[in-house]
């Protein structure tokens, strides 16, 4: 061992020693409030029976939560104010019994649509118009827990080797959630809520949708058995208006409705309703509209609806109009009726591509009688501003004929969209069969109050 001593040399002058000691230990941070928020969450859900938080409402869960959370405050005095602890209960409750952050914007009859883009960025529609809510999930983790719990409910799955869901929730609101790594930021789940109010037309005539005599129309079209095409873009009311004319079918008939997610709100009595399968994560097991639609034609069905055409079905659908199933209604993705003929075409061809261009569009003119456009203009109002009639087949080209159409006139202060109706050509080529149902003076009176 190496030992220093003093060294043979001059006296100096003497100098205060230099000390060097070892800092002292700095005390434990003091954790934030997410951390002890964080932490305390844990000890709660450590002590929660799942099979005893089961058989509680969500308000008795809470209950039975904040007391859990106030022994634990106070055992390791904790500086949770009363508010934090009733806030992170709640939050408890709903994540363990309904769907956590989302929960109280479900129960927003005023929230139309929920979307969540992050943790911390969720917007809502109201009235037609997007806004930023405050509403935050803890972190990514959170919000895949939601949607594998909605996923969970109908028998499905959502990970990251199936990275996609469409699914609905128990009140019948259409769900869609990607994840990772498909989604590149966050997982995000889109959320078209089920009205608790259920449309009618006459209440879409208030609301500014449309006029007395347009609704009238629409009455006619479903109870002469016409075969209708809704189009509109995304959010524009499609399937509402289709809810709202299904109304006018008779009780007498048998009902199939078709769809990826069950969202049609039907009143007839003799309805079965259908619905698509995903493939499992061997592939396998698969069932697309159109096996569905074939299947519905060996069902006896008076109508086939489905909720949106977008692909190969496209094709069964319009061969089930031609062979006596009248009064079928669908939806499409569309800017315009001209545009949503130019889908359905796109559509066809993807069922049959060798099929020719001229027989592709006889059958659409042969199956179809009406498209209606529907659009959600830019003060927030769904207006339906369209109705199509398909005429004919001329040179290869299908001819239209625009028996109502909306024309934009002015705002008003409110920003407000004001316009009216006109009815170019009150006068249909289908009208033999209005007179077959008798409604053919109702139609022709119908286009005069538009």
């Amino acid at each position: 061992m190496k030992v220093f001593g003093k060294r043979d040399q001059a006296p100096q002058p003497p100098v205060e020693p230099a000390v060097y000691a070892e800092p002292a230990p700095a005390p434990p941070a003091d954790p934030g409030p997410a951390a002890v928020q964080t932490n305390l969450r844990e000890r709660v859900l450590k002590q929660i029976d799942p099979s005893v938080a089961a058989s509680l409402s969500t308000e008795e869960l809470q209950r039975e939560i904040e007391e859990l959370i106030n022994e634990i405050a106070n055992q390791d005095k904790l500086e949770l104010s009363g508010r934090e602890q009733a806030r992170l209960a709640k939050e408890l409750a709903n994540d363990m019994t309904g769907y956590g952050p989302l929960q109280a914007l479900l129960l927003d009859d005023d929230v139309s649509d929920i979307m969540v883009n992050s943790p911390t960025v969720v917007y809502v529609e109201r009235s037609g118009k997007l806004e930023r809510s405050g509403v935050r999930f803890r972190d990514n983790d959170h919000i895949s827990t939601i949607a594998q719990k909605i996923a969970a409910r109908i028998g499905r799955r959502i990970d990251e080797s199936s990275p996609m869901l469409d699914a609905r929730l128990p009140d019948g609101s259409r769900v869609n959630a990607i994840f990772p790594p498909l989604a590149v930021d966050s997982p995000c789940l889109s959320i078209r809520k089920f009205p608790k109010r259920r449309f009618d037309l006459a209440s879409m005539v208030g609301n500014g949708t449309m006029t007395h005599g347009v609704a009238r129309l629409l009455e006619v079209a479903a109870c002469s058995r016409l075969n209708v095409l809704i189009s509109g873009g995304t959010g524009s009311g499609k399937t509402t208006l289709m809810n709202a004319m299904s109304r006018f079918i008779s009780h007498k008939e048998r009902l199939i409705t078709i769809e990826d997610a069950a969202e049609l709100q039907l009143q007839q009595p003799h309805v079965i309703r259908l619905e698509t399968r995903p493939p499992s994560l061997e592939g396998s097991g698969q069932v697309t509209q159109r096996d569905l639609v074939r299947n519905a034609l060996r069902m006896r069905p008076d109508r086939i609806i489905i909720g949106e055409v977008r692909g190969e079905e496209a094709f069964d659908m319009l061969q089930a109009m031609n062979t006596g199933h009248d009064g079928s209604i669908s939806t499409i993705h569309a800017n315009s009726a001209r545009d949503a003929l130019t889908r359905i075409e796109n559509m066809l061809q993807m069922a049959h591509v060798n099929l020719p261009l001229r027989a592709i569009r006889s059958q659409i003119v042969s199956a179809l009688d009406l498209i209606v456009q529907i659009q959600r203009m830019r003060d927030g109002v769904r207006r339906l501003v369209q109705i199509t009639e398909i005429c004919a087949l001329e040179d290869d080209v299908i001819t239209t004929n625009d028996i109502v159409q909306f024309e934009f006139k002015q705002e008003d202060t409110d920003g407000r969209i004001i316009g009216a109706y006109a009815a170019p050509h009150p006068f249909p080529s289908f009208l033999n069969r209005l007179a077959y149902f008798g409604l053919d003076r109702v139609w022709t009176e119908a286009t005069r109050e538009v």
